[in-house]
This record gives C-alpha cells, sequence and structure tokens, in this order.
C-alpha cells in the first residue's frame, strides 16, 4: 500500500479511503455463497418495493419506518448496541427526550456507509443534505439520494443545478423534522473523522447539535471507495449478521452565532443566501473561519471522533478526490 502512503494521516498514519478487507470466509464459503443468493433477491426487491411505493403511499410513520427496519434486516443487521451520552445503558426510557434529537435538532454524523442513512431514517426520520467544502451552504436529499451518495465520487462544489440551502432556513422551512448533516462531504472507512465542512456554521444558535458515530461489525461494509456496489452488496448479504454500534454525544450550540442571527426571518435569510452565494463559495484551501467557529468545529469533530474511538485527520475531501483517481488507474 505504499503507493497510497500520501494518503495517510501524517501525524497518526491513519489511512481513512482504504477499504477494509474482508475477512476470509475459509470452510465456511458455502456458507456464504447460499445467503448471498438468498438474501440479494429479498433485499433488492424490498429496496425496490419501498423506493418505488412505499414511500409514496399514506402508510404514516410508522408503517415507512418498519419498511425501513424489514430492509435492515433482510441482510442480518440484528443488533444495534445504542449509547447515549450521560445515561445509563437500559435507562433510556427512564430519561428526558431532550437527551436525542427532536424535531429542530441536527444530527451530524460521520460517513461511512449506505447503511448510515437507513438507519438514521429508521429511527428519526430526518431530512437529509449533503455537504460541500466550498460552501456554508448545503443540498436537501432524499433518503434514496443519501443513500446514493455512499457510493459516488467525492466533489468540492455541489453540481450546477443542486438547489442550496443554510440550515438555518431548512430548520425553519422544517420545523417538525430533524436535519440530518454528513459534515466530512464525503465517505470513509470509519478509522478517522476528516475536516468537517463549514454548513454546520450556519445552524441557529437555538438548534441542538447531535453528533452521532455509527460504527459496524464487521466493518467491510464501509464504502470509502466509490461505486462498489458489488463488493458492498457480497459483504452486507454474505455474512450471517451484522452489529451496528450507535453512539449519541450530549448536545452542541452553535455558539459562533449571535442570538440575535436566530431572528431573522426565512425571506431575509433566502436574500442573503442569494446575494453572496459566490461569497461563501470558496476554495477548500482558504479556512475563512474566525476563533469562535473554528471552536464550534473543533468541539463537532472532537465530539465524532470520540464517540468513534478514532482520531481526526488532516485530510478531507481533496485529497479523497486525489487517492480515488490514483485508486482507479491501479484498479482499471
Amino acid at each position: 500500500m505504499e503507493k497510497y502512503s500520501q494518503y495517510r494521516d501524517r501525524a497518526s498514519g491513519i489511512a481513512p479511503f482504504l477499504p477494509i478487507p474482508t475477512v476470509s470466509a475459509g470452510i465456511y464459503f458455502p456458507v456464504h455463497l447460499f445467503l448471498f443468493f438468498i438474501r440479494l433477491p429479498l433485499l433488492l426487491a424490498a429496496i425496490l418495493t419501498y423506493f418505488l411505493f412505499l414511500q409514496w403511499l399514506p402508510i404514516g410513520s410508522l408503517g415507512k419506518k418498519a419498511s425501513l427496519w424489514l430492509i435492515l434486516g433482510v441482510p442480518g443487521i440484528w443488533w444495534i448496541d445504542l449509547q447515549v451520552d450521560g445515561v445509563k445503558k437500559g435507562s433510556l426510557a427512564q430519561q428526558h427526550r431532550s437527551r436525542v434529537p427532536q424535531p429542530q435538532s441536527i444530527i451530524v454524523c460521520s460517513s461511512t456507509s449506505p447503511i448510515d442513512a437507513l438507519y438514521l431514517a429508521a429511527i428519526f426520520d430526518p431530512i437529509f443534505t449533503a455537504s460541500y467544502p466550498s460552501t456554508r451552504l448545503l443540498q436537501p436529499v432524499s433518503l434514496f439520494q443519501a443513500v446514493l451518495n455512499a457510493f459516488s465520487q467525492p466533489r468540492l462544489q455541489p453540481p450546477p443545478s443542486a438547489h442550496l440551502v443554510d440550515l438555518e432556513t431548512l430548520v425553519q422551512q422544517h420545523p417538525s423534522r430533524v436535519i440530518a448533516v454528513f459534515p466530512e462531504g464525503t465517505t470513509t472507512n470509519g478509522r478517522g473523522i476528516l475536516a468537517l465542512s463549514h454548513s454546520l456554521l450556519t445552524a441557529p444558535r437555538s438548534s441542538k447539535i447531535f453528533p452521532i458515530n455509527l460504527r459496524y461489525t464487521p466493518a467491510d461494509i464501509t464504502t470509502p471507495v466509490p461505486a462498489s456496489y458489488i463488493t458492498f452488496l457480497w459483504n452486507l448479504t454474505s455474512q450471517p449478521t451484522h452489529c451496528i454500534r450507535v453512539r449519541i454525544a450530549e448536545s452542541l450550540h452553535n455558539t459562533s452565532r449571535a442570538p440575535a442571527d436566530d431572528g431573522r426571518s426565512s425571506e431575509s435569510v433566502q436574500d442573503d443566501t442569494a446575494s453572496s452565494t459566490d461569497t461563501l463559495l470558496a476554495s477548500e484551501d482558504s479556512d475563512g473561519t474566525n476563533a469562535a467557529e473554528k471552536l464550534v468545529l473543533n468541539k463537532v469533530a472532537e465530539a465524532l471522533a470520540r464517540l468513534g474511538r478514532v482520531k481526526r485527520v488532516g485530510l478531507g475531501v481533496k485529497d479523497k478526490i486525489g487517492f480515488v483517481n490514483t485508486w482507479s488507474r491501479r484498479h482499471r
């Protein structure tokens, strides 16, 4: 792997873009092959049924969440290890609801796998977004697009036709929903936290920000390499079972925003957004943040690293693009 040494973090040596190798099945390979051929058609049928039909029918939030849990259950995602900061195991139901994301809260999740979006949708039913390092604005996306983004090429800038908004506007437009943000802007193998985009800095000061980390066992269902559909489906459906380790941190606030900023109307936010899009778009190399904003981003990144028991790395989307280009040339 010497060819990819430039895409390791210099301080820790962590390589967040390399795919996790699958453990050899050995004598159990026929069992894995049997599970793959049994589960794959069922999984594809469940996915197509939900995204083509069920999500458009008036089956209610409970019906949609049950359908998503069915999709998760088919490949053997049976065990969820959930832990919330400040809450003893087994006593979550007895704690105040403020410990977990509620409407008008913002989920900040590290991005490693297509399962991220499916799990968050099955639990919180959030509005999903896509973040880019070149802008503080976000692109609202559907659940299906959020899943596909885990397989997509990393981008420094949003697509030209993308509808972009800031977090404050999104919270105002959807007061009864949670907002989900993947601030790293691309997927990793879960072994490090990349530099965060500045989209979090547009969150209203009053909204609670919940860092969430999802960790998978086995870890080979992460998708740090784009378009790894076949490998992902094999690793997902051929193994007997999977576990998701979910960690939710205590809520944070965007203290870089003045309290008066939350009083702006939706119209003024949209006017500011429209007039300052060119200003917000900047190169990934230029930081453009003040001390208060850096503090907010550092707190969120440190929380994500602590929850995942990993380290922050000095790499970002720009490095991922270089890695993907090198990987593609070698695996042609």
